[in-house]
């Protein structure tokens, strides 16, 4: 069973988890260093709270609907090294400290805000999710990450 985003020991897991990392922890599959991986974990908080990404037009929503998002809020294991949606990839040099910061925050508000709050909340990619799915998304997703990196 996976754990959750709205569970506090659950977050005090993932932000212990997120505390080991230093900037020089290296990842043991992939491209991203450290800095990267949390700004690209920070992608799918942003997604959620900013207007910072734009909505993809009605096919591009239908194709992620369609094939994608089974993946991404399924109970399966991501894949290493699976191709990932531009939005989310980190290429240019990011501050260790500053992503971090903003990681452990967003953990923190998704926290407060509550299972409740994400019930039938819209996904700028797939729609309406339930809670348990958004805890999908979120969970799986920085879960996956930290383990790259070994923590």
């Amino acid at each position: 069973m996976i754990k959750s985003v709205f569970n506090a020991a659950d977050v005090a897991e993932l932000k212990a988890r997120i505390n080991k990392l230093t900037p020089q922890t290296a990842g043991l599959w992939g491209k991203m260093n450290v800095s990267q991986m949390l700004a690209h974990t920070n992608v799918s908080y942003e997604m959620a709270y900013t207007d910072k990404h734009p909505k993809p037009n009605a096919f591009v929503r239908f194709i992620l609907k369609a094939f994608v998002k089974n993946v991404v809020v399924g109970p399966k294991p991501y894949k290493r090294n699976t191709p990932t949606a531009k939005a989310f990839i980190i290429a240019d040099d990011r501050d260790f400290e500053t992503e971090k910061k903003r990681l452990l925050e967003y953990t923190d508000h998704t926290l407060q805000l509550g299972k409740q709050h994400f019930e039938g909340r819209e996904s700028l990619s797939f729609g309406r999710l339930t809670a348990d799915e958004w805890n999908v998304l979120f969970y799986k997703h920085l879960d996956h990450h930290l383990q790259q990196f070994g923590v």
